[in-house]
């Protein structure tokens, strides 16, 4: 592998704040949405439908920028990334892999991102390309900002309808990483399984995985 791709939500960062704040907000016990994440993992379905059997017909990107608007938007720090990203990034920027950081995330997202100098070559979301996963689209940008072809090239992340399966479909190889209630759930998926050319439980995996 030349190239190490890997989504945001649940790869590198935790989803705690990011639910607490919506649950908050909305004005329902931390937990009670917590739930009702974990029922729209099961049925496959958009996480964001949590929000959605809370308040029936809402519109998130609205109710989204009215957080903005009140001071209650996004927060991103180094309390909100797993233990092993920034080391794993730098070994594998230090095994002479590019490292790409690429995902569903908003333009505020990128910048926050951006602002915490992960040891990544570059740092990009849906947001700013103005195209999301799964979308084809997302993963010939992907492609664009690999520097190295499709075969070569890694994608990594939890959700199998949003990361490993278009991943796969664009010719990439694929990583489906036990993390998250994403990750964890559909880790034994024959589907998943079927489409992901490795299962890993740390992104420490990843640097053996690009030293084969």
């Amino acid at each position: 592998m030349r190239t190490v791709v890997l989504d945001v939500g649940e790869t590198l960062t935790r989803d705690d704040r990011y639910w607490a704040s919506w649950a908050d907000w909305l004005g329902v016990p931390r937990h009670t949405l917590s739930a009702l994440v974990g029922a729209a993992v099961v049925d496959g379905r958009d996480n964001a439908d949590a929000l959605r059997l809370l308040r029936p017909g809402l519109d998130v990107g609205a109710e989204y920028a009215a957080r903005e608007a009140a001071g209650r938007g996004e927060q991103l720090d180094d309390t909100d990334l797993y233990d092993d990203v920034r080391p794993a990034l730098a070994a594998l920027r230090a095994a002479g892999v590019r490292v790409v950081v690429a995902g569903n995330q908003t333009v505020r997202a990128g910048a926050l991102l951006r602002a915490l100098d992960l040891p990544a070559d570059l740092v990009v979301t849906s947001g700013e390309w103005r195209v999301a996963k799964p979308s084809p689209e997302f993963f010939a940008r992907v492609l664009q900002v690999s520097g190295a072809p499709a075969e070569e090239t890694l994608y990594v992340g939890d959700h199998p309808a949003n990361d490993i399966l278009p991943a796969r479909a664009a010719g990439l190889r694929t990583a489906h990483l036990r993390r998250g209630p994403w990750g964890f759930w559909w880790a034994d998926d024959p589907a998943v399984r079927a489409a992901a050319d490795w299962s890993v439980d740390s992104l420490y995996d990843l640097v053996d995985l690009v030293k084969e």
